[in-house]
């Protein structure tokens, strides 16, 4: 049985097409396209109506090829554009109408659970204690969770990578000043923020996929975490695209995204592995359950 999700966040529009197998999912398709609606959401406070228009676009034709691919469930989740924009309705509105399929818009404790189970569901097993970070553009999750009892802690922080690069990081590449500036706010939008410390450490996203390019590492730690930073500060965007086989606008938002990750690693205490499944695959399983159960 194929399932699909359309994933529609503040950077980007994906699609997931996947199945149930034996190690449990197996990836049908998989697609994305940029559309940027937390660009609009920082500078405007709402998103226009040139990138609703394209937003609905997306999701219309990943439902269509979703359709053709065999998917017997198809449905749109909205993250934090869903949560921020002051004309979220207009989106959903859009998207429902030209796609044709059920659209909801996620909590900021949906969307941690969701990519806690998509991350573990990849891992094949729960390791004594965990902690899944998703850093999204809009928005940041933390959910800590035992092998025991599954999801136990969330917080959601209301900063981003794509927040913080339009707020703070103008620069391409951003300089000394505005990179201790960021520092700061980082700090400062985490001070109450205290996650059980775990055994493990994913960061799903990405932000967490870049960074293990630019390190060179599986493990992103407080030294690998620095020596990326310190690549983003020596290179302009384009530059730093080129040279680590990034998609330009994620080399845009990576010095904000790796500030995010810094501060997240540093009050873990133990490494940071980019996670090999998410948000997606999490709703995925998620309504292969429901399908299967009911």
């Amino acid at each position: 049985m194929n399932v699909a999700v359309i994933d529609i966040g503040a950077n980007t529009v994906r699609l997931l097409v996947a199945s149930r197998n034996a190690r449990g999912l197996h990836t049908v398709h998989e697609e994305r396209g940029q559309v940027g609606l937390g660009e609009d959401i920082e500078e405007l406070g709402a998103i226009s109506d040139r990138k609703v228009a394209k937003a609905a676009g997306f999701a219309a034709r990943y439902a269509a090829l979703a359709r053709e691919l065999g998917a017997s469930s198809i449905e749109i989740a909205i993250t934090s554009p869903g949560r921020q924009a002051a004309n979220a309705g207009a989106l959903v509105a859009a998207v429902r109408s030209e796609a044709s399929v059920p659209v909801r818009v996620l909590s900021s404790e949906e969307e941690g659970r969701l990519a806690y189970q998509g991350a573990v569901a990849r891992l094949g097993s729960h390791p004594e204690s965990l902690v899944v970070c998703d850093v999204g553009g809009g928005s940041t999750q933390l959910v800590f969770g035992t092998a025991a009892e599954g999801p136990v802690w969330l917080r959601s922080v209301d900063l981003g990578s794509l927040r913080l690069k339009s707020r703070l990081l103008a620069g391409d590449p951003p300089d000394r000043r505005a990179v201790a500036a960021a520092q700061i706010e980082v700090a400062a939008r985490f001070a109450g923020v205290t996650p059980p410390l775990p055994r493990m450490a994913l960061a799903v996203g990405g932000t967490a996929r870049a960074l293990r390019k630019l390190s060179g590492s599986e493990e992103l730690d407080a030294h690998a975490l620095a020596g990326a930073l310190k690549r983003t500060r020596k290179r302009p965007s384009r530059r730093l695209a080129g040279e680590f086989g990034l998609h330009p606008r994620r080399a845009r938002t990576l010095a904000a995204g790796t500030l995010i990750l810094m501060e997240v690693q540093r009050r873990l205490g133990v490494p940071l592995r980019a996670a090999a499944g998410g948000l997606r695959e999490g709703y995925v399983l998620t309504r292969l359950e429901r399908l299967e159960a009911a």
